[in-house]
């Protein structure tokens, strides 16, 4: 006998069992989000409390009593939003939900709960820091004003550059002469006194002309220098020029010396210098005119003795010009010259140059010399010339001039060089005179044809800038 064909089909105990299964599934699943569903609400719930306990922090009773009656509110209301969120997910469950579905759900639930504790904790953070930056600002009104900021210490050089090329002789005179010498660097070393400005140390050195110059010394020493102040210090390292009077010295060594007592130094005795004798180029040099000054020594010259006031004069060289090179004597040797005056002597004794026209002789000895031979003057027209008259005077060529003026003591008649040369002087004679006058002969024999004007001066012995008068006359030379 055939069954009866239907569209529905029997259930069979597999399916009971397949369904009692999803039931079961969809009711843990149910209480899954319901647990989820509780801890959100008690995050929510710790969540307003501490927003309550920030906003109540003046007060702690406020603060207890809001907390106390939050809980019981945030206790119920977590309630109802459990159960009104529960309901629909039940109801999305029991309509045939996957058990998938609900371990997503739990999976959200727990990652919400987690961001909830991090903005807990953040904005705890944030109270206690808010709670004691009042705290502070409610301290700070009553106590009184900070104390100044202490100045910050100067930056110090603790790396010592490259080792660069060794200063030159010529590169260490610059960089010890004030005033020159900017922009010289190299290694080298230096030694002066150790001070210390603006907390930095400094080598005051003594330069070439014994002017001081100043440098900052850098490096890992500087802060060891310091307590080295007023010790003589000797530096090496990198030496740079950045002024004209000092610089910088990147210290690779030093030494300290430490300053010595000063003793008392008892006044040092004069001795006096031994004398030399003089060299043959010396004496030259003492018997030309401009040159020779502060020549002094044992030397014998030779001149004509002369006298100007008191003091007996000894010419060497150039009489009768003014650049007569004279010496005035003295000492023991001098007795016994007044005898000789007018006459050639040799003497020797501690010459003294003090300019370049003369100085001193203290004679130990003489000897009066035979006269050189003088000019003849026979066989010659010559024309006189006595005393300070203005003249105009005929001379012939080759024939003579003479011309006699009176001297006074400390002054000595004199001409110029060129003049002597145009017109030819040939002698200028001292003679003696009554007391300490004495009269001063020109002798001339003109060379060249034409008209001259000559011009004697009456200057100051040994000075002869200083002239007290002149006087001219006119001389023409005839064929």
């Amino acid at each position: 006998m055939a069954k009866p064909k239907s569209g529905a089909k029997k259930a069979t105990p597999a399916a009971k069992k397949d369904k009692a299964a999803r039931l079961e599934l969809l009711k843990n699943a149910s209480e899954r989000v319901a647990k989820a569903a509780t801890k959100v609400a008690k995050v929510v719930k710790e969540k307003v409390a501490e927003v309550t306990k920030g906003k109540a922090s003046a007060s702690k009773s406020a603060s207890k009593g809001s907390a106390k009656s939050a809980e019981p509110k945030s206790k119920s209301s977590a309630k109802g939003e459990a159960k009104a969120e529960a309901a629909p997910k039940v109801e999305k469950a029991a309509k045939g939900e996957k058990g998938e579905k609900g371990e997503k759900g739990e999976a959200k639930a727990e990652k919400v709960a987690k961001a909830a504790k991090g903005e807990k904790g953040e904005k705890a953070e944030k109270g206690e820091a808010k709670a004691p930056a009042g705290a502070a600002k409610g301290k700070g009104e009553k106590a009184a004003a900070p104390a100044p900021a202490q100045e910050k210490a100067r930056p110090r050089a603790t790396k010592l550059p490259p080792v660069g090329d060794a200063l030159t002789k010529r590169e260490m005179e610059q960089l010890l002469s004030a005033g020159e010498g900017r922009g010289v660097f190299g290694e080298g070393s230096l030694k002066g006194r150790l001070v210390v400005t603006d907390g930095m140390p400094h080598l005051v050195v003594v330069g070439r002309d014994k002017r001081e110059l100043t440098f900052l010394l850098q490096g890992p020493d500087q802060e060891v220098l310091p307590a080295y102040v007023d010790h003589k210090v000797s530096v090496s390292g990198l030496i740079r020029k950045t002024t004209n009077y000092g610089g910088t010295v990147d210290v690779r060594k030093y030494s300290a010396k430490k300053p010595e007592a000063e003793v008392p130094v008892a006044a040092p005795v004069e001795i006096e210098a031994k004398l030399r004798y003089l060299s043959p180029g010396e004496v030259s040099m003492v018997t030309s005119a401009g040159m020779g000054s502060g020549i002094k020594g044992f030397a014998s010259l030779r001149g004509n003795l002369e006298m100007t006031g008191e003091d007996f004069v000894l010419v060497v060289s150039n009489a009768g010009t003014r650049q007569q090179v004279s010496f005035i004597l003295d000492g023991k040797g001098t007795k016994g010259m007044r005898k000789y005056v007018g006459q050639l002597l040799f003497l020797t004794g501690v010459v003294e140059k003090s300019s370049g026209w003369g100085g001193k002789i203290t004679v130990e000895n003489f000897e009066p010399r035979p006269p050189e031979a003088r000019v003849s003057r026979d066989d010659m027209e010559i024309v006189n010339v006595e005393g300070e008259v203005p003249a105009s005077v005929d001379v012939k060529l080759n024939h003579g001039l003479t011309v006699r003026l009176q001297e006074q003591p400390g002054f000595t008649w004199a001409i110029e060089p060129t003049a002597a040369k145009r017109v030819g002087l040939r002698e200028a004679r001292y003679e003696p005179g009554e007391g300490n006058a004495g009269t001063r002969e020109f002798f001339f024999t003109p060379r060249n044809p034409g008209a001259a004007e000559l011009e004697f001066f009456l200057a100051k012995a040994f000075t002869p800038g200083v002239v007290e008068r002149s006087f001219k006359i006119n001389v023409t030379v005839k064929p």
